[in-house]
Order: C-alpha cells, then sequence, then structure tokens
C-alpha cells in the first residue's frame, strides 16, 4: 500500500498558503510512524484527557480548541470540572491557550455565556482563552481537539482530535444512559440524551501537525470579530482580545507507532478578508474523501451526524454506482437535534434528499439505521467516522454536509495502519491494499457495541467479512423492527439498531424548508468559481 493512493498530496490539499506541511525532508502532506487510539464515547475521552492533564507540569504546553465549553463539566466524578482542571494546571505553571468559538446568543439555543465563563476561569488562573468569532456570517469554529507537549519529555505528548466537545452532555459512555450533566436536545432523547461519539488520541509526529493548525489560528492577526456590537461586549466584559505570545514551537515528537496520518481541515472562503493561512478557505476534508472513495469496493461504514447535502453525498453515490459489490452502512441520529417546527423539516430536507441520491446509486446496498440504548430511548449520534474497506479511516469534527465541507472550521485525521489484518477476508477491496489493523479494529469495535455481540472468534471472523457485517446489521435492525411492532413482547433481542425511515414532508413543509436550509442550515463556504464547478 503507498499513502499517496488514499492520502492527499500537497498540491491535492489546495491551500498553498498554509505552512502545515512544511519542514518533512520528503515533501509529504502526512507523517509516518504515529500512535493512534480512538476513544470511543465522551467518558473514555475525557478519562484520558483528565489523567494527561494532571500529568502535566510547570513549562509543558495545553493548547485546545472547542467548539462549546461548559466550565463545570466533570471529566470523571467531583471535583474535575473542565474550568478547574484547566485552571489548576495553569495555575502550576502550565502554558495554557485556549480558541473557543465566541457562539451565537443564548436565546438561539447557542453557548454565548458558557464559552465566557470557561475562558474566565482559565484567564484567572493565569491561561488565556479567546473567543474566537473569526468565521463567515453564520459560521462556527467547530474544530474540537486538545494538544499537550512536554519539553524534554516528547514521549508524553498527545494530540486529542474528534468530535467531542468539552461540555455538557458528551460524557456518556457504552451503556448509553447519558451524561449525569445533561442538555436538552429534541424531546425524544429525554432529560440525558444518550450520546454516540469518537475522539482520537494520537502520539508521534502528527502531534507537531495539529499543534501547527492551533498556532495558524492563533497568529491570525485578525481581530477576533469584525462586528462592533461584539466589540463593545467584549469591551464591557473586559474580554481578552489579544493573542499572547507562544512558546517556541518544539519539534515534532518522534515516530512511537505505525500509523500514517494525515491532518485535514476546512476553512471557508471567508469574505473581504481571508485567513492568512487559507485566504481561499480550505477543503481538505472534503479533497481527501473524494480521493478515497473511489478506491471502495467492499464496504463503506459510516458513522455521521447529518449526512446530508446530495451534492455532498454525490462522492459516495458515484462510488456505488462504480463498484457493484460495494455496500454502505449508515448509522446516524434516528431524530435530529432540533424538532421545532421550522427547525425539524429544515434538519430532515437535506437528509432526505441525500438518502434518495444514495439508494438511486446502490439501492438495497445501501442500508441506514439509528441506535437505541437497551431501555429503548434513541441515542444521539454524534460521531464523524468513515472506514472504508478496512483499510482507509476518517475520524474528526467534520460531518457529512456543506457545512462542515465549506463553510466551517473542521479539523480531522485520516489513519492508514502500516499493520496488515491477518484475519479473512486480507484484501476486501480487492486493490492489493490489504485490511488494516486500525480500521479494521475500530469498525469491529462500533459494530459488537451496535450489534451486542460478543468478541469470540466466530462473531469476530463473520463480522470482518464486509458481507456479512451487512447481513448481521441487517438482520440485527430487523429483528429488534419486528419486537417493538409486535408490542415488545417477551425478550428484547440483543442489538440496538432500528432501520431508518426517513419521514414524508407536505409539498409545503420542503418548499419552505429548502431555502431555510440552504441558508441556515447548510450554507456553503465555497468560492463562486468552485460552486458553479460544483468542485471543492
Amino acid at each position: 500500500m503507498h499513502p499517496g493512493d488514499w492520502l492527499l498530496t500537497p498540491d491535492e490539499r489546495g491551500n498553498p498558503a498554509t505552512g502545515i506541511d512544511d519542514g518533512r525532508p520528503d515533501g509529504t502532506a502526512w507523517s509516518d510512524g504515529n500512535l493512534v487510539r480512538p476513544l470511543v464515547h465522551g467518558a473514555a475521552y475525557f478519562a484520558d484527557l483528565l489523567a494527561a492533564v494532571r500529568r502535566l507540569r510547570a513549562g509543558d504546553l495545553l493548547l485546545f480548541t472547542d467548539w462549546r465549553g461548559d466550565p463545570d463539566e466533570r471529566l470523571a466524578g467531583p471535583g474535575t470540572e473542565v474550568g478547574d482542571v484547566f485552571a489548576a494546571a495553569a495555575a502550576r505553571g502550565v502554558t495554557v491557550k485556549g480558541l473557543v468559538w465566541r457562539s451565537h446568543l443564548d436565546r438561539l439555543r447557542f453557548s454565548e455565556r458558557e464559552n465566557r465563563h470557561l475562558g474566565e476561569e482559565i484567564e484567572e488562573a493565569g491561561g488565556e482563552c479567546l473567543l474566537d468569532m473569526r468565521v463567515r456570517p453564520g459560521g462556527a469554529h467547530h474544530q474540537k481537539f486538545v494538544v499537550l507537549r512536554h519539553p524534554g519529555r516528547p514521549e508524553h505528548d498527545v494530540a486529542f482530535v474528534g468530535g467531542i466537545d468539552l461540555c455538557h452532555g458528551r460524557r456518556d459512555d457504552a451503556r448509553h444512559r447519558g451524561d449525569p450533566q445533561g442538555r436538552p436536545i429534541a424531546d425524544a432523547y429525554g432529560p440525558h440524551p444518550p450520546w454516540h461519539d469518537v475522539q482520537l488520541a494520537v502520539r508521534g509526529p502528527a502531534v507537531g501537525t495539529v499543534e501547527s493548525c492551533f498556532r495558524e489560528r492563533w497568529d491570525d492577526p485578525a481581530p477576533l470579530s469584525r462586528s462592533p456590537l461584539i466589540r463593545l461586549r467584549s469591551l464591557l466584559h473586559h474580554e481578552d482580545t489579544t493573542a499572547g505570545t507562544l512558546p517556541p514551537r518544539l519539534p515534532d515528537p518522534p515516530p512511537c507507532g505505525p500509523h500514517t496520518v494525515q491532518v485535514l481541515r476546512t476553512y471557508p472562503n471567508r469574505l473581504l478578508r481571508g485567513h492568512p493561512f487559507a485566504p481561499d478557505g480550505e477543503r481538505s476534508i472534503a479533497r481527501s474523501y473524494l480521493k478515497a472513495l473511489p478506491r471502495a469496493r467492499a464496504l463503506v461504514h459510516l458513522e455521521d451526524q447529518y449526512l446530508w447535502s446530495p451534492e455532498v453525498v454525490s462522492g459516495f453515490a458515484r462510488a456505488l454506482a462504480t463498484a457493484p459489490r460495494l455496500h454502505l452502512v449508515a448509522v446516524i441520529p434516528p431524530v435530529p437535534e432540533q424538532d421545532g417546527r421550522l427547525t425539524l423539516p429544515m434538519n430532515l430536507i437535506g437528509r432526505i434528499t441525500a438518502l434518495e441520491e444514495l439508494r438511486r446509486a446502490g439501492g438495497d446496498r445501501v442500508a441506514v439505521y439509528g441506535v437505541e440504548n437497551p431501555a429503548g430511548t434513541p441515542v444521539y449520534v454524534h460521531a464523524k467516522v468513515c472506514i472504508v474497506d478496512d483499510t482507509w479511516a476518517s475520524v474528526g469534527s467534520d460531518n457529512i454536509n456543506l457545512r462542515s465541507w465549506t463553510h466551517d472550521s473542521e479539523l480531522n485525521c485520516a489513519v492508514l495502519d502500516g499493520t496488515p489484518d491477518g484475519r479473512a477476508p486480507a484484501d476486501p477491496g480487492g486493490l492489493g491494499d490489504g485490511a488494516r489493523r486500525f480500521p479494521r479494529e475500530l469498525r469491529l469495535q462500533l459494530a459488537r457495541e451496535h450489534l451486542d455481540a460478543a468478541e469470540d472468534a466466530a462473531t469476530t471472523a463473520a463480522l470482518c467479512d464486509p458481507a456479512g457485517a451487512f447481513r448481521a446489521f441487517a438482520d440485527s435492525a430487523a429483528a429488534l423492527d419486528a419486537w417493538h411492532e409486535g408490542g415488545r413482547r417477551g425478550p428484547r433481542p440483543p442489538g440496538r439498531l432500528r432501520t431508518y425511515h426517513p419521514p414524508e414532508l407536505s409539498r409545503t413543509a420542503t418548499a419552505l424548508a429548502r431555502p431555510l436550509a440552504r441558508l441556515v442550515a447548510d450554507p456553503d463556504g465555497r468560492p463562486r468559481r468552485l460552486r458553479r464547478r460544483r468542485t471543492f
């Protein structure tokens, strides 16, 4: 397997202004020698993060970005609140720097107040946290990563990258009882919404690349907001609006594992004045999918919060139309996060049209599922994971929609593993790349949870086979669907999957939802020339 068959070259990234690929003697846009570990669910991620932050010493470095941060969210039990843990690190001499999206107003069900208070706690302890609104109108900074560096102890360096915010509602585990500090979403999920999510713990040279992404944003000389009103509010709240100096950048950590990692981003084409590190935007996440998907031959396993937009799923549809053996499994939220009279159709219309396009291309080779917990409560799928033929895996903050591929800031890691997985089928794609340990184990871990499956040899062998996994999902969902339709009589079948049936919208709702979806829910942040050419 050659990484260049799956990963973007520097030119294919499409953003010559960025420096994150500089300095590699081989001129690649990826790094070898990393060790990547998936952390499935917030409880697993938060436990790792808490232990790693508590190990930091004076002179170490903690950098983080977030979409929403709740200072009182507990990483474990009492006394582990995010604000307190990060502030304690700053108080003992750790350099703590954060970039949190300023957010829209709280009355629009966003997190303006919480994000401001997280920054205040960190600043009072000697750290620095800026509220960053350098986005397109209606846009957001959606990157969610933490970088920990240890001068003189690079073996401890780690970057946590994925879709999990440091906020209420995220600390769930495989039992899916929800975070005790729940955050209300659609009524179907209850007061403590069960939450399915994934983060990566990355060690090795790629940590330096993720750090470079933070530094590019931190060193952006543009004001944190262009709005005179927001600037006035910042003045009244005595907010820190000037980025302090970062310590000199350390060399990348040394190689420590078999994984090749490519760090991918979305930045929009900002109006008037763009980011100096992406003046025309960056759409390398979109481009990475469009390079990997044409190589798909057996199974695309997708877990996503949205799965919207026909223009975005067209790459998946082309792969299905081209490869007659290819199957696609998608795990999505059974109900959108917002269920208002206007917001629900606005959230559904992009998914309905996207699924129609996928099914036109793949027919019964496309299967879409929601998830429920053992009590029958729907699970909100917030994960952003794609695995192609057990060879290529992508995990990060981006969703399958135009907003994530073009409009908001996002960060993903695409992972290739140098370690072949010897279990049959050894080469499910048939292209000679072979199944690889990391993507296959991640897919199996997710599948076992959804199926309530054991880790015995027979079950594992069946799930390793793409066709077997596709059948196992279908059979499990059919059994659970039948149990519900039969009045829940008798023992509940194992498994948590429910077949997803998109609702029908009236003509009036559809007519109203389409413009709202394009302008509000799923806007397009590409330059006009790319929109006209329908490329990324």
